[in-house]
């Protein structure tokens, strides 16, 4: 039976962002790549109605996508459900959850992996969180408020009151100072 291991004392916090801001690089490289030159193009909508395009930008599913990279051989908890429904409804703009998205999935692994006692037999967040971008209906960039509402959701359902390194609600923080930065950055066109 396969347990998580716990992080080394010398890892603090600042070099766990950095891993994870590394997988989300990453996986912006890879998207990038995979589009053309352009990349990845989110187009979001102001207070006034307009549409404005949003480039350069980690979205709520794209740093979801990251937590398949840096936790994705760990079982789906409730915790992990909470914090995934927290992402979709900031990212989708709705009160409730997507009937057969991503947090619905989460919610029936969390239900069916605390009935097994064998990891091995457990879905993992890998399997749910694959393709995230894809699966739900809208997406934004991920904001500061919308990273302390998933820390919140994550903290809320765990049993020992904690956020786990590299999971969804570190991953969502990091691309929220990530995109903090990439904003307070002068452009470059």
């Amino acid at each position: 039976m396969s347990q998580e291991q716990p992080m080394k004392p010398q890892l603090g916090e600042e070099s766990q962002d950095n891993v994870t801001a590394a997988h989300v690089q990453e996986h912006k490289d890879l998207t990038d790549e995979s589009q053309g030159q352009g990349g990845r193009k989110n187009i979001q909508a102001t207070s006034s109605g307009e549409q404005i395009l949003d480039r350069g930008h980690i979205t709520i599913g794209e740093a979801l996508e990251a937590t398949a990279l840096t936790a994705g051989s760990r079982p789906v908890d409730y915790s992990d459900a909470a914090a995934i429904q927290a992402a979709e409804v900031r990212a989708t703009g709705r009160t409730n959850i997507v009937p057969g998205g991503v947090a619905a999935a989460a919610q029936s692994a969390a239900t069916r992996n605390a009935r097994f006692t064998r990891d091995d037999e457990k879905t993992k967040l890998s399997e749910i969180l694959a393709d995230a971008t894809s699966k739900l209906p809208a997406d934004k960039p991920v904001t500061r408020r919308d990273a302390e509402g998933v820390i919140g959701a994550e903290l809320r359902n765990d049993p020992n009151l904690t956020t786990r390194p590299g999971g969804v609600a570190a991953s969502l923080a990091a691309a929220a100072r990530i995109n903090q930065i990439n904003h307070s950055s002068p452009k470059k066109e």
